[in-house]
């Protein structure tokens, strides 16, 4: 029996596999080796924030604890600014990489520190690194990976924060993530919008030959993929220009693209889950669970129960829909945030056990939401409403201000939580029901289209004459190889209605 046919390669390195599964693994262990690297950062703050042995090595009160939690987030600020000029300039792959070398960098400063200085200063680095990751990330896994992956693939990026997480419960090597994350990167082609940006037809068909079709550059998706993208991007390059910032937010359709993208950071950042995240072991002292040891017992277990529901939500996401997996989420989170705030009112000061669990068990409850709902959308979403030609500036608006919101978090919550206690929890609990009215009224629904497809629901019109994809796999029209190109030398195609 023949084995299956080999296409040759002019561009793509050979390290790259020819197989579409083992392609698609490759794209996706860009996003979870970044992921596992946030989430370790993330959550090694509220693991040491429960460690007496930090806390009295560094001698931290309020404020102190909140700026080393904090400052990573202002690196992530900082750097977002850039990240989006970089990530066009140097391509999504490069982009990625050096995220990778800034992190290492920071985290070599963090891990020697023998000072509170030198601790900031190494976080502030590795926040400044995770800001380009951020940014890169997610948009090359939503340009490269296939369509009916796109959704499982950038669901995975949150969801294995908890990976990230349960080594940061457990252990205090940071530089792991970094380099397997490098080394995943000669394993990947680069994102082909990015080529037909640059002008590279030929690569960017070859890509998409790869990703798709195990190299066929003549396969009926491959060449409608292709045209798609090279038609759209000429648009934007000709009719519809490339927009700096300026242009984008007077135009009143690449605005609605931008709020959508930069206010969901609020939903991502805000609606309760960093309390949890960083300053778990002040919810737990306040439902009355005092003990480290025990504090740090149910922090791994929360971890592990989010990053089993994040999973298996990624692998729904293209089921739900958008917006109606955002608006169950955040409704189960004001229920459950609302009800850890009562229970915490009425027990916290006391020993009544079931009182106790019932607020550790609301608390699990909400990361439950958090992770079935937005823990897969925060980086599936932002980038599917965004065209190309704002695609990298908007990701990068969108990580500077979720780290904004992150900051925020960071230095005041503690401070609500040594005021006001419980009502925290009552007042961010009724802050997420605006989030609801915002999804329901001004989203726009993106399940199961390509990027230059979601382009069409903003804009009215579609900036190319091929079907659309899903119409070609119902098998609803026909495509026709008309000739070759004498520009990119790619047989150009056309479509027929089947009646």
């Amino acid at each position: 029996m023949a084995g299956p046919q080999s296409y040759p390669r002019q561009y793509v390195s050979r390290l790259v596999p020819s197989h579409p599964t083992l392609v698609l693994m490759m794209i996706v262990a860009t996003s979870v080796a970044d992921s596992v690297l946030l989430g370790y950062d993330s959550s090694l703050m509220g693991s040491l924030n429960v460690m007496p042995t930090y806390t009295s090595y560094f001698t931290l009160n309020t404020a102190t604890k909140s700026l080393n939690t904090g400052i990573a987030y202002l690196g992530g600020t900082v750097s977002a600014v850039g990240a989006g000029f970089l990530t066009d300039w140097r391509g999504r792959r490069e982009a990625i990489f050096w995220s990778c070398v800034i992190t290492l960098i920071g985290a070599v400063l963090m891990s020697s520190a023998t000072h509170i200085a030198m601790f900031i200063v190494g976080r502030f680095i590795i926040g400044m690194g995770l800001g380009v990751a951020a940014t890169a990330t997610p948009t090359y896994v939503a340009e490269t990976c296939p369509p009916k992956h796109r959704a499982f693939a950038l669901g995975l990026y949150y969801s294995c924060w908890g990976v990230g997480t349960m080594i940061a419960a457990g252990i205090c090597y940071r530089v792991g993530p970094s380099i397997i994350t490098a080394l995943v990167l000669l394993f990947v082609p680069e994102s082909p919008r990015w080529l037909v940006s640059q002008d590279r037809h030929a690569e960017a068909l070859e890509v998409l030959a790869i990703v798709n079709a195990e190299g066929d550059k003549d396969a009926p998706l491959v060449l409608l993929q292709y045209r798609e993208i090279t038609d759209t991007i000429a648009w934007e390059k000709g009719e519809g220009g490339q927009l700096k910032l300026k242009q984008a937010m007077t135009s009143p359709l690449n605005r609605k693209r931008l709020i959508i993208a930069i206010s969901f950071s609020a939903m991502v950042m805000l609606p309760g889950t960093n309390i949890v995240t960083y300053y778990f072991g002040t919810m737990l002292e306040q439902a009355g669970i005092t003990d480290p040891t025990t504090q740090l017992e149910i922090n791994i277990i929360l971890t592990a129960w989010s990053f089993i529901i994040a999973v298996v939500s990624s692998y729904f996401a293209d089921k739900f829909g958008r917006k109606l997996l955002c608006c169950l989420c955040l409704g189960g989170q004001v229920i459950a945030f609302y009800l850890v705030g009562g229970l915490t009112a009425v027990y916290g000061s006391s020993t009544h056990t079931s009182g106790i669990y019932a607020t550790i068990a609301m608390i699990f409850i909400y990361n439950g939401m958090y992770s079935f709902g937005i823990t897969p959308l925060t980086v599936l979403y932002p980038p599917e409403v965004l065209s190309y030609k704002i695609r990298a500036t908007g990701m990068g608006l969108y990580t500077m201000s979720t780290k904004l919101c992150g900051l925020f978090v960071t230095m005041v919550f503690p401070f609500a939580l040594d005021a006001i206690g419980w009502k925290t929890y009552i007042i961010n609990a009724s802050f997420d029901i605006l989030m609801i009215l915002f999804v329901i009224f001004y989203w726009v629904e993106t399940k199961g289209l390509t990027l230059e497809e979601v382009d069409e629901r903003f804009d009215g019109v579609k900036h190319s004459s091929v079907p659309d994809l899903e119409e070609l796999k119902r098998g609803k029209v026909d495509l026709v190889i008309d000739g070759l190109e004498p520009v990119t030398h790619v047989p150009t195609i056309r479509s027929g209605k089947k009646e």
